[in-house]
Order: structure tokens, then sequence, then C-alpha cells
């Protein structure tokens, strides 16, 4: 079912995995990029994301599901498929190991960053046309290769992620475009930084803006390949009332991304404040995106 949607579900995927490579783009070749745009761009997407998961996926969910078992019971398995799309994501996260998880990930980046600069506060400034030359306290490469080990780890872990995050995509694609397309834009902005947590350790520790950049992409392509092998595995037994199960699933796991990943590491990158009024941006602009559409 839905197949009429599958081009414009694969190209919105494909395009919110594609912005992890643009994140590595931006820190390697722009000049310099504020910290505080980085903290308000991933306020804004939870604020996206939240918003339109409540309003529009979960109630879509629970909507369909009433229809086909009643108003309470209906309400009760769109609850259950919101909370399992949370214990989803949550399982993910512990299984990857601590020093590996994305917001340990980012913060240790930011780490690096000052310690190659020399800065207290992170001005990124990468649009030198030599390498940035890094001093290391020992000249045996121990530093560059726990570096390299950081980015790959970091690659790896945002791949896994970037699976669930693919088929949420996907298939709110094929069940609506417009919908899809204001996930996958949540998802883009929410990979930018995905891309620079990967880059800047890679760079740093091989001096290639080629191998950073490609790593990223790389991470990004597992959104598009999540989302198409979801669907493949759905597409038998997609029935409606599955369909609105699977909603309510991804609209639990973009909540939990919001509050466990995004929100803590905007604060990291930023400002409480800036951060909120991210979030609350974010959800005013979804919210005039449902109005006009």
């Amino acid at each position: 079912m839905f197949e009429g949607n599958f081009i414009a579900a694969l190209l919105l995927t494909l395009c919110a995995g594609m912005a992890t490579g643009l994140g590595a783009v931006i820190i390697m070749f722009v000049k310099k990029f504020s910290p505080k745009v980085l903290c308000a761009t991933l306020g804004f997407s939870a604020g996206v994301m939240i918003l339109i998961s409540l309003v529009e996926l979960f109630q879509e969910a629970r909507v369909e599901l009433a229809l086909q078992f009643g108003e309470k019971l209906g309400l009760f398995y769109a609850f259950l498929a919101f909370f399992g799309g949370m214990a989803i994501i949550a399982l993910i996260d512990n299984l990857v190991p601590k020093e590996s998880n994305p917001h340990e990930v980012n913060s240790m980046t930011i780490q690096v960053h000052e310690e190659a600069v020399g800065q207290h506060k992170a001005v990124l400034s990468f649009g030198e046309e030599e390498p940035v030359e890094v001093s290391h306290p020992d000249k045996s490469g121990k530093k560059e290769g726990k570096l390299l080990r950081l980015g790959i780890l970091s690659a790896l872990v945002i791949a896994v992620h970037n699976f669930p995050e693919g088929l949420a995509t996907f298939i709110s694609a094929m069940e609506n475009v417009e919908m899809g397309a204001g996930i996958a834009f949540a998802i883009s902005l929410h990979n930018i930084p995905e891309g620079i947590a990967v880059a800047i350790p890679i760079y740093y520790a091989t001096q290639k803006r080629g191998k950073a950049v490609r790593f990223a992409t790389l991470s990004g392509l597992a959104e598009p390949l999540g989302g198409v092998l979801g669907y493949i595995v759905l597409r038998s037994v997609l029935t409606p009332s599955l369909l609105a199960c699977v909603l309510a699933v991804v609209a639990g796991i973009m909540v939990y991304i919001s509050l466990d990943e995004l929100l803590p590491t905007a604060e990291n990158y930023g400002e409480h404040h800036v951060a909120i009024i991210g979030v609350i941006s974010g959800m005013v602009f979804m919210s005039f995106g449902l109005l006009l559409f």
C-alpha cells in the first residue's frame, strides 16, 4: 500500500541522511561557526519533532486505532505503541558503550576542538588552505589513534541511530508526504551536528578533510537504508491498524530523541535559554506549517 509515495519518501529520507555529510562540509570549510547557532538549531529541531510527534503522528494513530478498536482500547494501543517506540530507542542507547554515546561524542568533540585551537569558547574555524596544526603531548601517534577511533565509533553509533530515524521519515512520508517532509526537515537539522561530531576527530587524527566528510556522509546513508529496509519488511503486513501503531512508535522515537539527545546536546553547545527559544521557535514554525498544509 501507498506505493504512490515511494519515490517522495525515498528522496526525503535520503536528504535527511545526507545532512550528516553537510555538517561535515560546514565544519571543514566554513571559516567561523558559532556553537550558539548549533544550540539554537538543535533546539529548533527538537521543537519541530516534539510538536509533529504529539500533534500529527500520535493523533493520527489514536484516531485510526479508535476506529478499529473503540475509543478506550484504541487509546490504550496508541499509548502502548508510543512508549514502545521510546523503549526501542532507549534499548539502542543502552547497547552503545557510554563513551561512544552520541551525547558523550558531542561533548568530547567540543573538548577536542578547544584543546586543538586553545580556546575556552569553541569558535570553529576550518577555512584555512593548509590543515590546522594540532600540538600533541606525545609523538607516538597515540592521541591521533584515539581521535580516529572516536570518529569511527561516532560514525558507527550515528549510523545505528539513523536506522529508526530513517524508518520514521520513510513510513511517515509514505502515509503523508507533507508530514514526512516536516519530519525530514527536523531530522536534517538534527543530523548536521552529528556530521560535525564525526568529522572533527577524524580530521584532527588524519589531517584529511575528504576522509572526514566521507565518514560522516557514509554514516548518514544508514538513514535511507533503514527506511527502505523497514518498509520492505512491513509492506506485506501493513494494515491500517498496524500503520497506526507504527506512526505511534515513530512518535515515541522522535520524542525520546528530542528529550534525550537534542536538548542535552544543545545545552552542551550553548546556553539553556538559547536552546529553549529554539524549541519554541521550532514549535511555532511547525504549527504554521501544519496550518498552511
